[in-house]
């Protein structure tokens, strides 16, 4: 899960994340989108690739990345044992709000 996370800490890997998550595109659908070269964008998708959060297929000249749902998965179950200091502190804060409330 640590390789997820340093891929997706770099802001243009993060929108490229997030432009699959609307199902596959090109490298140069990509690029248009983002506003970036080609190479800048392939470079991006590499590290995706080597963090196993896109996988390619190739079509003729073309290369259509999509997004791989497992390491997401993994990051997910890895945010969920957080999930529960969340919600005790916002169960404090609902308490408090209501004693408030109260005065």
């Amino acid at each position: 899960m640590n390789s997820t996370l340093i891929a997706l800490a770099e802001p243009k890997r993060l929108q490229i994340v997030e432009l699959l998550r609307d199902g596959p595109l090109s490298v140069g659908e990509i690029a248009e989108k983002l506003d970036l070269k080609q190479p800048q964008v392939s470079k991006h998708l590499r590290v995706l690739s080597e963090a196993g959060l896109v996988e390619v297929q190739p079509i003729a000249n073309r290369r259509i990345y999509k997004l791989r749902p497992q390491p997401l998965k993994e990051m997910d179950s890895w945010i969920e044992t957080f999930r529960h200091v969340w919600e005790e502190k916002l169960d404090r804060l609902d308490e408090y709000l209501k004693k408030l409330q109260g005065k």
